[in-house]
């Protein structure tokens, strides 16, 4: 998810697997093409010691297009249901008096207002606060001793959050055996939300916020990390076929998992493409892709849906599958989506998509992995050009969720490495204690 999130004046530990159900926002929803390219474009504007997180949802386009889970906040804790979104770093929950905050959501989640008054941990963090000091780049006079510290997050679609930053606990499952779970909290500062606009203030498909799980020092994972609580390292599996999937935080031990590098620019996850072939046939990487040292640079963003692709590149790729059935010629829905009426096995009928990243990891992309059902017996292919643009005004490649799923991606902030291995997201990983040195079975 892509944002611009901006301060202004107004070790695995003991927590070693955190547990998590995941769901999916559009979850048992039928949305339309239209609002799926709509809610990408939203996106393009805003994801613990081995914990795990429930993960909810599923990646289909033509239902949630979107993972959710549970956290818990203040003391006593209560429940918050937020969107795990690795494009971008804050986490926020919109709080008591907030304007135009909704009251009800429609994916059937309860919605609930974070109320500082009823936590005795929670404080507000001041303009004085070194954590404010460190994140504010206002001009001074927005922002002195004795001020509250404020927040407001503008997405590309213009709908905004914004408030002011407290300091609470936050409760998560650690894993404390094979399927089990104890509860464990640490300390972190989060925006609490006052004020809503555009979408966020929707019920449609509300939540209770977004729990961003980017590289910055204000994301939640890089505070308790900080802390000593846990270690930068995260991983997810979304399951496409069941929907949720694992969320978890700290080393996975089982599966093993092949890695390459993230490049260096701490806004978002991008890891270096070497080459593209569609069963065997290379396609031409354009130098636009965002150039790190002439390497083609791709976003990894969980909180996406489709794969984006600049012109060139997009072109080739439809090209290219498209040709393995030429008496069946696709039709454009809503200006957007090549799709076919097809009564046959996808993966019989089209191609395999390969993407080849620095390292040798190979990103293989069944044909049921890039086409998504609309239908019965009707199916769109899940790639789009980009229309989406670095601040150097370059075309972008960003890879979501509808080809990240049956996968497990391990996101190592430590070691700077991204890696995946194909996976049922329905089963279970193990992951390491790195307190006690155990070793834990993790579930979906």
């Amino acid at each position: 998810m892509w944002s611009s999130e901006k301060m202004t004046g107004k070790s695995c530990s003991s927590f070693c697997g955190k547990d998590s159900s995941v769901r999916h926002k559009f979850a048992g929803d039928k949305a339309s093409l239209s609002a799926l390219k709509s809610h990408d474009t939203q996106r393009h504007r805003r994801i613990l010691a081995a914990a795990e997180l429930p993960l909810g949802g599923d990646g289909s386009p033509t239902s949630a297009a979107l993972y959710y889970t549970k956290i818990q906040l203040g003391s006593p804790p209560k429940d918050f249901y937020v969107q795990v979104d690795t494009g971008s770093d804050l986490l926020w929950v919109n709080c008591i008096e907030c304007h135009n905050c909704p009251k009800t959501s429609g994916l059937g989640v309860p919605l609930t207002l974070f109320d500082p008054k009823d936590s005795s941990t929670a404080k507000p963090v001041g303009c004085d606060d070194p954590f404010c000091k460190a994140t504010f780049d206002g001009p001074p006079d927005d922002c002195k001793a004795g001020m509250l510290c404020a927040y407001s997050v503008t997405y590309g679609d213009g709908s905004s959050t914004s408030g002011f930053f407290v300091s609470d606990n936050v409760t998560l499952a650690q894993v404390s055996g094979d399927r089990q779970t104890t509860s464990m909290s640490g300390n972190v500062i989060f925006g609490c939300g006052a004020k809503q606009t555009g979408g966020l203030s929707s019920s449609e498909q509300a939540l209770d916020g977004i729990l961003g799980f980017g590289q910055s020092n204000i994301s939640l994972l890089t505070q308790l990390a900080s802390a000593k609580v846990v270690k930068k390292t995260f991983s997810h599996c979304l399951d496409s076929s069941k929907g949720g999937g694992i969320f978890a935080i700290g080393e996975v031990v089982e599966p093993k998992i092949k890695t390459t590098p993230i490049l260096d620019d701490k806004t978002h996850f991008n890891i270096a493409l070497e080459s593209i072939d569609v069963n065997g046939e290379s396609v031409k990487l354009p130098t636009s892709i965002l150039d790190f040292g002439k390497k083609q640079a791709v976003v990894v963003d969980s909180g996406t849906t489709l794969a984006y692709f600049p012109d060139e590149t997009y072109n080739q790729l439809m090209e290219k599958i498209m040709a393995a059935q030429p008496n069946n010629k696709p039709v454009t829905v809503q200006n957007m989506f090549k799709c076919y009426e097809y009564t046959g096995n996808i993966d019989e009928g089209f191609p395999v998509v390969n993407f080849h990243f620095e390292n040798s990891l190979l990103l293989k992309v069944l044909p049921h992995q890039y086409f998504f059902k609309v239908e019965e017996n009707a199916y769109c292919i899940g790639f789009q050009n980009t229309n989406i643009q670095s601040k150097s005004g370059d075309e972008i490649t960003l890879f979501g969720d509808l080809v990240l799923s049956d996968k497990l991606v391990t996101y190592d902030m430590e070691n700077q490495t991204i890696g995946w291995t194909d996976y049922d997201c329905s089963s279970s990983i193990k992951v390491k204690d790195e307190n006690s040195g155990n070793v834990y079975e993790l579930h979906a």
